[in-house]
């Protein structure tokens, strides 16, 4: 498949390249945001979900973006911002607008509720607080890391681990509920897992094909100066369809878990990916970046463990939160 991939000839199309290749990474995406549905009745359900199995396909971009720039030696710090604008985004404005539109009522919904549904829901929530708090030790195993201003191959090493140690916990996690349950994973899983491994392919393809294409664009906002910034709004496009599917059917908690698994794939992996392959320094961004996900993270998890939902203020006080990041962030 990658040898078909290659042989494509993009750039004949000239200046509708970019367009194509950007509208190849969203369709993957898509398609692969979509047969999660397929695996959410097979074993991986609720916050599981959203934390194990969505990150993987929402994130995939940042993943490959990472990896291709380590190989190339490429920018670092473009790195870091297309990290940084990823979680920044999922947490403010990707919470935030679903909750202006729909609200967000994760938990006590109803009043009365049976004993095995209370009890998974407060499974969810404690899950879902595990996953908050996991968010404020990577971003903080990051800054920690990163005080003598880069993050070298060692420091990639405890990033890329800790966040393995974090994904083994919760695989362990769906395994003993299959086995609470008398449950086993069906053998169909497996053909919807290669559609995802196919679809990651054609991810790598197109990312690939744009970091070149912006690479040599030397003038202008969309040239390769901004290649942080154009990366990680794109590459937080389909995240953003996450949040708003599932912040249309009601499904609050998975449009939660997902976002802020999504930046666990950000920070610490890709951060740890490419520090393996190649140092990296940090931006001038970083400091404000850290205090906007630490403050977002923090109020997140103070509004979920004591009213268990978000009040559209809380919305507004995120899409805010947001602006001032961009107003203060983005470059002139």
């Amino acid at each position: 498949m990658n040898e078909f991939l290659a042989a494509l000839d993009i750039a004949a199309l000239g200046a509708a390249a970019p367009w194509l290749l950007a509208g190849i990474f969203l369709a993957a995406s898509i398609i692969m945001i979509w047969r999660l549905e397929v695996l959410a009745g097979k074993g991986f359900e609720g916050t599981v979900l959203g934390t194990l199995i969505m990150p993987y396909c929402s994130g995939i971009g940042n993943l490959v973006f990472a990896w291709v720039m380590g190989r190339q030696r490429g920018s670092s710090s473009e790195v870091f911002i297309n990290c940084l604008v990823n979680n920044v985004t999922n947490l403010t404005l990707l919470i935030g607008l679903p909750t202006v539109i729909w609200g967000v009522a994760l938990f006590g919904k109803r009043k009365k509720l049976a004993r095995a549904a209370a009890q998974n829901e407060q499974i969810n929530r404690l899950s879902l607080l595990l996953t908050l708090l996991a968010g404020i030790f990577f971003t903080g195993a990051v800054w920690a890391l990163s005080r003598d201003g880069s993050l070298d191959f060692g420091d990639g090493l405890v990033l890329v681990g800790i966040f393995l140690f974090w994904q083994c916990f919760h695989v362990f996690e769906v395994l003993k509920t299959n086995v609470r349950q008398s449950r086993t994973l069906p053998w169909s899983i497996y053909p919807e897992l290669a559609v995802l491994l196919a679809g990651a392919v054609v991810v790598f393809w197109s990312i690939n094909g744009l970091v070149d294409w912006i690479e040599a664009i030397e003038s202008g906002w969309v040239s390769a100066r901004n290649l942080g910034w154009l990366s990680g709004w794109l590459m937080v496009l389909p995240n953003a369809l996450l949040a708003v599917y599932y912040g249309w059917r009601g499904r609050s908690e998975v449009v939660y878990a997902s976002q802020a698994g999504d930046g666990h794939i950000c920070i610490p992996l890709c951060l740890g990916a490419y520090a393996l392959l190649t140092p990296a320094k940090v931006p001038a961004i970083f400091d404000l970046s850290v205090l906007v996900l630490l403050g977002a993270l923090g109020a997140h998890l103070l509004l979920v463990a004591v009213f268990g939902r978000l009040p559209r203020a809380a919305g507004w006080l995120f899409l805010a939160g947001y602006g001032v990041f961009l107003w203060k962030g983005l470059p002139g």
